[in-house]
């Protein structure tokens, strides 16, 4: 039997394939199309003149600095949130009111505050970071059997001891599923500043390579972007079942 890996790539492999012979059957002559074979090419040459490498490098920096402060801030408001009910009360409708504020929506501030380059893109990615993480730590926390708490108050466990010692332990696989959908989010907003106004990095990219005409150099840039959320995403979810066993990615899929 064919192997469920080997499966999953019989669908995209049969789309490129009917979409190559397509182009070619049409003689596609297009400024925002290119047959699967030429977008493999361009790709190619950007990974021998080092231009995709760099560009990724300076995608990947924001990102991921942005992706560590957000989910820092997140996960420290997050459990406070869940173990202070009047916190929690309190906080209720500003967090309401800022949580659906579109990340990209603070561009003209951060772009008069800090200008371009990584600071500003850091700022936005972590705004939108912040959110996913907050939101499920304090379920997570607000989940916890009540008796471990009342566990931690019997061995007369400090604060900062409960919190180490018996709340972040039982939360740590939600926390964790949290970090990973922050990660998606911070690479697509990383992508979408650059190609909103941030000069720099794969997004930017893209819009060089549609302004020069060049759809085949622009699809390898998607393609590789996506290709690089795959990578991130699949080496999150081993570190995911190395730390919490299978039985940690099948609650998730319950």
């Amino acid at each position: 039997m064919m192997p469920e890996r080997a499966k999953a790539l019989v669908l995209p492999v049969a789309t490129l394939v009917v979409l190559e012979i397509w182009a070619r059957g049409v003689h596609l002559q297009s400024d925002s199309l290119a047959p699967p074979s030429a977008i493999a090419l361009a790709l190619a040459e950007a990974f021998a003149d080092g231009s995709v490498l760099i560009a990724t490098r300076d995608t990947l920096i924001p990102a991921f600095a942005g992706l560590l402060i957000g989910s820092a801030v997140g996960l420290v408001f997050g459990i406070a949130l869940g173990i202070f009910h009047a916190f929690d009360r309190l906080m209720e409708v500003t967090i309401e009111a800022l949580r659906p504020i579109p990340s990209i929506a603070l561009l003209p501030i951060a772009l008069i505050a800090l200008g371009f380059g990584y600071r500003m893109e850091i700022v936005i990615v972590a705004f939108a970071c912040i959110w996913p993480v907050l939101i499920l730590s304090r379920a997570a926390v607000a989940s916890i059997e009540p008796r471990l708490i009342e566990v931690s108050r019997a061995l007369r466990l400090s604060p900062a001891d409960r919190v180490r010692k018996i709340i972040i332990p039982a939360a740590l696989p939600r926390i964790f599923l949290a970090f990973r959908l922050a990660a998606g989010i911070a690479l697509i907003v990383a992508v979408t500043v650059e190609i909103a106004i941030n000069p720099i990095g794969l997004g930017a990219a893209i819009m060089t390579a549609q302004q020069a005409l060049r759809p085949d150099l622009m699809l390898a840039y998607l393609v590789w972007i996506g290709t690089v959320g795959y990578l991130l995403n699949t080496g999150l979810v081993v570190a995911q079942r190395h730390l919490f066993g299978r039985a940690a990615l099948a609650r998730e899929a319950t």
